[in-house]
């Protein structure tokens, strides 16, 4: 499961209270075009689309095995979580329909941080658009949901994530584990960065 920044932020209960209210009232056609919350509508093909090793494979804390009651499942926690300000479970849909990618992102308001997590289609890998959609999702997040600080974990084996992230200007911290919803855990690795460095490196 998802665990919060090691880095503890002082928090005041008026920043809490915003960072909720962004998290339900978030627009997501600012963040790209084919952007939607997951419903229930969507579990039969949002399973199919975990189901490719390809995609999910490096990704921790997913609800395996991917059943059509599993994702349902997911969905409708994510929806509740999202209600307390706490979660984004996003869907990426192409011009005909069919998921592209996923994006999670997970909120602690008390702590004005949240972490990222997600994948794209098989097909869309490795040709730039993973980077250029994660930079442009990391800066969404801090604008749009008015947290300080982000953190992410990858496999310590995932080198193209780690490029990634490392390229993307977050720092590393070591590592910490990880737990799967089976409650197993997965050493991974592990960075933050602050509002503050991320707008210095981006503008």
């Amino acid at each position: 499961m998802s665990a919060p920044p090691d880095t503890v932020l002082q928090v005041s209960t008026e920043e809490a209270a915003a960072i909720r209210e962004a998290v339900l009232t978030a627009d997501l056609a600012t963040l790209g075009p084919g952007r939607g919350l997951a419903g229930p509508q969507d579990a039969s093909d949002l399973t199919d689309f975990l189901a490719d090793p390809r995609v999910t494979d490096a990704i921790y804390d997913l609800p395996r095995p991917f059943t059509l009651a599993n994702v349902a499942r997911w969905i409708a926690e994510s929806e509740a979580l999202r209600r307390e300000g706490r979660r984004l479970l996003i869907l990426t849909r192409d011009e005909q329909g069919v998921i592209a990618g996923y994006s999670c992102v997970s909120v602690w308001p008390d702590r004005s941080a949240a972490e990222l997590a997600g994948a794209l289609r098989a097909d869309r890998q490795s040709g730039g658009q993973g980077g250029a959609g994660a930079l442009h999702t990391f800066g969404w997040i801090f604008d749009t949901l008015g947290v300080r600080l982000m953190c992410l974990t990858a496999a310590i084996d995932n080198i193209r994530s780690a490029k990634l992230i490392d390229a993307a200007g977050f720092v590393r911290m070591g590592t910490r584990d990880a737990v799967r919803p089976d409650g197993t855990t997965r050493v991974s690795l592990y960075w933050e960065v602050t509002r503050e460095q991320w707008r210095t490196r981006w503008g």
